[in-house]
């Protein structure tokens, strides 16, 4: 495990209390007592104030539909997840056993729970002023050219605004199958467009992203048929 003055070198912080610090770093297999649970609870607040505020006072213009999807972009959990990496996180993390062994320093949900408890802690250790700092410092390169909010429409809204546009009622989700253990499931989603014909199925780890696939697929063949 590297040395947390590399990490703190990183970030460009220095704690004074160094015990957050290393709390921040504690993943709840490794003690169920004393994680850092806590902390990234408080720190995914902060990161979305931070990248809210931000926005807000860059994009002006902005609806708020456009900049809830913009910050959606920015503190989802894969976005955290490779700040995450760009500065190595996963290298100072305390994991159990079982979570070492399965490669848990580079699963995405760990590694943005751990970089937003890490904000938690510096906002506890140094105060609003330098968390957002530390925040914009480690998110610059992502908010230096910011993603188009159309582009950002997630399928079943494109969907759902493309069938209006047609006068075509809007389509009907179904979970058709749901495979796996209660903690580890793949859904199957049908999405059916009555008028045109239209069924097609999507596959995630949870409804909604079943459901979001199914709509993309939909959303390619209305387009082609009406067209």
């Amino acid at each position: 495990m590297k040395s947390l003055d590399q990490l703190q070198a990183v970030i460009h912080y220095q704690f004074k209390d160094f015990k957050l610090l290393e709390t921040a770093l504690i993943h709840r297999s490794y003690s169920k007592n004393h994680n850092n649970e806590t902390l990234e609870f408080l720190g995914d607040s902060v990161l979305g104030l931070v990248i809210s505020t931000h926005l807000f006072t860059r994009l002006g213009d902005a609806t708020e539909g456009e900049l809830s999807r913009i910050r959606a972009s920015l503190v989802k959990e894969e976005a955290v997840a490779t700040v995450a990496r760009d500065i190595c996180l996963g290298d100072y993390l305390k994991l159990g056993s079982g979570e070492l062994k399965s490669g848990g320093y580079r699963r995405a949900s760990i590694l943005s729970d751990a970089l937003e408890a890490l904000f938690g802690a510096i906002y506890l250790d140094g105060g609003f002023q330098q968390c957002e700092k530390t925040i914009l410092f480690l998110y610059d390169e992502y908010l230096v050219t910011l993603p188009s909010p159309v582009a950002l429409k997630d399928p079943k809204t494109s969907l759902q605004e493309y069938l209006q546009s047609q006068k075509l009622a809007l389509p009907v989700y179904q979970v058709i199958k749901t495979e796996g253990k209660s903690h580890d499931q793949v859904f199957t989603v049908a999405c059916r467009i009555e008028r045109l014909d239209i069924t097609t199925e999507g596959t995630g780890s949870s409804r909604k992203r079943a459901e979001q696939m199914a709509a993309s697929l939909a959303l390619k063949q209305a387009t082609a048929t009406v067209q």
